[in-house]
């Protein structure tokens, strides 16, 4: 099912998951990096505080995604993908892909795109 969502609603997406996601990175050495943080949606990005490694990561291979757990075990997590800009400790996402996502009843997925256009 698809769902139309403008950066707006991406912000009430998120208001309703968990109130951390987790900012996934990848090293040089192509290993996943993944830590807890609190971001927020401001204008057309997603901002977080991140350290060191993850804030390197970013900086040398831009696409990233933020993973929301759901609010509860019956809904739905949110994963953005996107391009990063490191300042400081400070990395800013312009969101290019969302999607919802939770198991499928009987194995599987049951998955929402959402658009951010």
């Amino acid at each position: 099912m698809s769902i139309s969502v403008d950066l707006h609603d991406l912000q009430d997406v998120v208001a309703g998951q968990a109130p951390f996601a987790y900012l996934l990175t990848v090293s040089g050495d192509g290993r996943p990096h993944a830590v807890a943080v609190a971001p927020r949606v401001d204008d057309a990005e997603v901002v977080c505080d991140a350290g060191s490694t993850s804030c390197a990561n970013a900086a040398a291979r831009a696409d990233v995604s933020f993973l929301w757990p759901p609010a509860t075990p019956a809904d739905y997590s949110l994963i953005v993908d996107g391009r990063a800009e490191v300042d400081g400790s400070v990395v800013r996402v312009t969101p290019t892909r969302a999607v919802r996502h939770r198991p499928a009843p009987g194995g599987g997925s049951d998955c929402q795109p959402v658009n951010l256009s």
